[in-house]
């Protein structure tokens, strides 16, 4: 059997958690829907309600939300091989916070709401990848809202550089410190200094 690249990408995700049969295969694949993004363009804004899970096989997202002055707080980027989306809002029905944006042209794969719900009766062992993905994910999220009380701005920069060298080259420093939680100036004082030892 024949599959595009980004289909490798997906079935190689999916398959960390749980094994497929070919046939499992082919209809997980029939359910998903391709997407493709210009490069800051939105995949969703605040007060959507979010119908898809989206998988990103090219490219880099940026999901955020703006504080009352209108200053983005950036809570992940999504590049190939990272799921995205607002999954309290998908499950839920209700209005996500998040914008998620494309910092480069991209392109994904999304699994709608009603085929999510059919993914779980026709192939039940998905409720077992969903749980291990939404386990995987909520972990990062506590992990990360302790580091933002625990480590300084420098440190947080250290640890994103280290954890994701594949990512810290494809955005900008202002993104990068919308992410860290702090001023572009501060910012650029800081990798001035880790980069002269």
């Amino acid at each position: 059997m024949y599959y595009k690249e980004s289909h490798i990408l997906i079935l190689n995700n999916v398959s960390r958690f749980i094994d497929l049969t070919e046939l499992e295969k082919q209809k997980y694949l029939s359910l998903l829907t391709e997407i493709s993004l210009k490069r800051k363009e939105f995949l969703m804004q605040a007060g959507d309600i979010t119908s898809y899970e989206y998988f990103i096989t090219k490219g880099c997202l940026k999901v955020y939300t703006l504080d009352d002055d209108g200053a983005p707080h950036i809570s992940m980027f999504a590049v190939e091989d990272y799921w995205t989306g607002d999954m309290a809002s998908f499950l839920t029905k209700q209005p996500t916070r998040y914008f998620i944006k494309a910092t480069e042209d991209s392109e994904l794969l999304g699994v709608s709401r009603a085929n999510y719900e059919l993914l779980f009766q026709e192939i039940p062992k998905f409720e077992r990848f969903y749980r291990m993905l939404y386990q995987k994910s909520l972990i990062s999220y506590i992990r990360r809202s302790n580091h933002g009380i625990s480590l300084t701005a420098e440190e947080r920069y250290i640890e994103f550089k280290t954890k994701y060298p594949n990512i810290v080259n494809r955005i900008t420093q202002k993104d990068l410190a919308g992410y860290i939680g702090i001023t572009p100036e501060f910012m650029s004082k800081i990798i001035t200094k880790v980069n002269k030892r």
